[in-house]
């Protein structure tokens, strides 16, 4: 099995889990794809290139951060006709794509936080490394804080939230995903991931959508944080945002006979429960966030 074939097999797996370790594994799955291509022309590579991308996106259907990371890769390619150009044309790209979200990555955890103030209880749900980043963030600018998390059932990843936080010296209780409401009632802020952004409002772990409900009625304001990569610019011309539904398994792996169980992993969260979304590009309304994305990168429309 080569390093392509092993990503493609972990992100399936979720052993590569999050939407920016999944777009950062993706565009290095490519860099190791085509340092062994034997392609001698530029129509050729370019299809291996295309047929690759494909597969990446087919590993995982709610990754907008992804599919714009390749679209991106393959539109800074078009127009050679050179080989062995184009070889090294597509590394540079991978790797300043991969710089580009280490970079993103610094400027929304200042901006995050920047929303969090000494004595404040944050809340959050599942695990998402923008949320940990800005939480860290806080922590080394001396703020004194502590964090209400969730479990994120079935496969409780706010577990690995909980220990990252604990490890790094922040305090933090852990609630059983039924009891966000209660949790949330004792918050001042939330923040959350997501994994995409589109024209009603963010995705994010299955959830995500109850608990901004909640955060709304007790007057707490939810923060979207992450990447604006993540803009889903085929939801506006009515494609919409698959839903990823994994194994019933993972909820009941030994199930009655006659039991139905859905598993969705993500859903909704509505615009109008966000406070704001927080990306590279500043803190911005959702509308206002999608005019300055789309400005920001024309090659999305």
């Amino acid at each position: 099995m080569d390093d392509f074939e092993r990503i493609i097999r972990d992100i399936k797996a979720i052993k590569i889990q999050g939407a920016e370790s999944v777009a950062m594994a993706s565009v290095r799955a490519l860099t190791c794809r085509f340092s062994k291509s034997k392609a001698r022309s530029c129509k050729i590579l370019l299809c291996e290139l295309d047929n690759s991308k494909r597969e990446l996106f087919a590993t995982r259907p709610t990754e907008p951060l992804m599919r714009n990371a390749l679209d991106y890769i393959e539109k800074s390619l078009s127009g050679e006709k050179d080989t062995r150009i184009l070889k090294k044309k597509l590394d540079k790209v991978c790797a300043e794509t991969l710089l580009r979200f280490e970079a993103t990555r610094e400027k929304i955890a200042v901006l995050g936080a920047k929303k969090i103030e000494n004595g404040m209880v944050v809340f959050t749900h599942c695990h998402s490394s923008t949320v940990m980043r800005i939480l860290k963030k806080a922590k080394a600018q001396g703020k004194r804080f502590e964090v209400y998390n969730t479990e994120a059932r079935p496969l409780m990843q706010g577990r690995i939230t909980a220990k990252e936080l604990a490890t790094a010296g922040i305090k933090v209780t852990h609630f059983v995903d039924s009891a966000a409401n209660v949790a949330l009632g004792k918050a001042d802020v939330a923040f959350l991931g997501f994994d995409a952004i589109t024209s009603d409002g963010v995705y994010n772990k299955i959830g995500s959508g109850l608990f901004a409900l909640a955060a709304k009625k007790q007057g707490v304001p939810l923060y979207a944080c992450g990447d604006s990569w993540k803009f889903d610019a085929d939801n506006l011309r009515g494609r919409g945002e698959g839903i990823e539904a994994r194994s019933p398994k993972e909820v009941w792996p030994a199930a009655p006979r006659g039991v139905k169980i859905e598993n969705p992993c993500f859903e909704l969260i509505d615009r109008e429960l966000i406070a704001g979304i927080i990306s590279e590009l500043g803190v911005h309304s959702h509308k206002d966030f999608i005019a300055r994305v789309r400005k920001a990168y024309p090659w999305l429309k």
